[in-house]
């Protein structure tokens, strides 16, 4: 139903941005279902469908009662993961940014309801290939999980329910020293965290392995330090593991940036819980809208853009520039400030 065409009406020229800022727009062309041929509401001279009652674990009542709403169709309509599709078309323009860094970030699949993949530490090269498959089911690098999921996913449709699960955003080539530790407010693991918790449904977030961490010994959990000479790239300094998930003190370690999404179930069921009238505040079933069962992979895709929207910031903020040249010229001399340390 959501073929939606992201246009470029500004910033864009020839197929390069030119420093001004860039317009895209998403059209809604889904607005016709809750906007023409229905009831009207009193003193509102536009024609629309009230959402009657709201639904538990989503923003009608709250959002209602911060507005003053009568009803929750405006709350509903703004709150709603397509508000993310925007973030997916801007967050590619700075994955684009981030391409010329030699930075690379994907997303895939870790766990849908109970069903997970056996690895927790997925590789770079199994994320990579997921975007060569013709076809994407649940975007999970695990096949025989991945059909786990699938089932999960089929059984909770049967029964008119949802599931959650867990994504992982995976940041490829990502240099040591985006970030701080001299501030609280501009530490990358916050900015990070923040960024994916904004994502709808998102109820929790982990960096590398920070989950396991809090059940184990400092022993099993710190990343060890060597020194590889030899090296070709700009960083000799080298790490047996990565459970710090590239982030040590606020601060890009060098390592890929590993941070994971947790979903909970959408709030929208086709066997609808219970909630209360705004009309009559009388017990009833709450509203039903359209809606999928499982979400997590399009989440995951929302944290790619999310992920490198905050990667671009932090690199804009360290290298500067007002060309590329300019920023590729400064990111250069890092490098070979990191390789002569």
């Amino acid at each position: 139903m959501e073929r939606d065409t992201a246009h470029i009406l500004a910033g864009v020229r020839h197929g390069k941005t030119i420093g001004a800022p860039i317009t895209i727009r998403l059209e809604n062309k889904d607005w016709k279902n809750w906007e023409e041929a229905l009831p009207v509401v009193e003193g509102d001279p536009a024609k629309h469908r009230p959402l009657a009652s709201p639904r538990p674990g989503h923003a009608d009542l709250a959002g209602a009662l911060k507005y003053n709403f009568p009803e929750a169709r405006y709350v509903l309509e703004r709150a709603s993961a397509r508000e993310s599709a925007a973030r997916v078309a801007v967050g590619a323009v700075a994955k684009l940014f981030l391409r010329e860094l030699g930075l690379e970030v994907l997303s895939h699949v870790v766990a849908v309801g109970g069903a997970a993949v056996q690895d927790s530490d997925i590789p770079w090269e199994k994320v990579r290939a997921l975007y060569d498959r013709e076809e994407v089911l649940l975007n999970c690098a695990d096949h025989e999980a991945e059909q786990r999921m699938k089932k999960a996913v089929d059984e909770v449709l049967k029964t008119g329910d949802s599931v959650g699960g867990v994504f992982e955003v995976v940041a490829h080539g990502v240099p040591p020293g985006l970030g701080t530790y001299a501030n609280w407010d501009e530490r990358l693991d916050g900015l990070l965290a923040q960024a994916l918790m904004s994502l709808q449904a998102v109820k929790a977030v982990e960096i590398g392995s920070g989950v396991r961490a809090a059940a184990s010994p400092g022993s099993a959990v710190h990343d060890e330090i060597g020194y590889d000479a030899a090296s070709a790239g700009p960083l000799r300094f080298t790490r047996r593991s990565n459970h710090a998930g590239g982030i040590e003190g606020g601060i890009s370690n060098g390592e890929e940036i590993r941070v994971r999404g947790y979903l909970k179930p959408i709030s929208t069921l086709r066997r609808p819980l219970g909630s209360v009238s705004f009309a009559t505040r009388q017990p009833v079933e709450a509203a039903y809208e359209r809606s999928d069962v499982c979400v997590v992979p399009a989440a995951g895709v929302g944290g790619e853009a999310m992920v490198a929207l905050t990667l671009a910031r932090c690199a804009l903020e360290k290298f500067g520039g007002d060309s590329m040249i300019e920023t590729l010229r400064n990111f250069r001399g890092y490098l070979e400030q990191l390789r002569t340390f």
